[in-house]
């Protein structure tokens, strides 16, 4: 499974799903948006933005439990 975040520095959004991804997906990529125009242009405010296997599965605000669901694996609901 490819994961990968696309983020903005000082996004405290970002740095939410970054610190998730470190425990439940490490190996995945993150990319700064605000080091290409392109995705600049592309993403705008709409970081974070998670994609898995080439497809944008979610942006904004990204809780546990639909980041779980995204990488495929159950979550902890109450």
């Amino acid at each position: 499974m490819k994961v990968l975040l696309y983020t903005r520095r000082g996004c405290h959004l970002c740095e939410r799903v970054e610190e998730m991804l470190a425990f439940h997906a490490p190996a995945a990529v993150t990319m700064d948006i605000g080091t290409s125009p392109d995705l600049e242009h592309l993403f705008g405010t709409r970081v974070p933005v998670l994609e898995v296997n080439g497809r944008i599965v979610a942006e904004g605000q990204i809780d546990e439990q639909e980041l779980l669901r995204h990488l495929g694996r159950p979550g902890t609901d109450p």
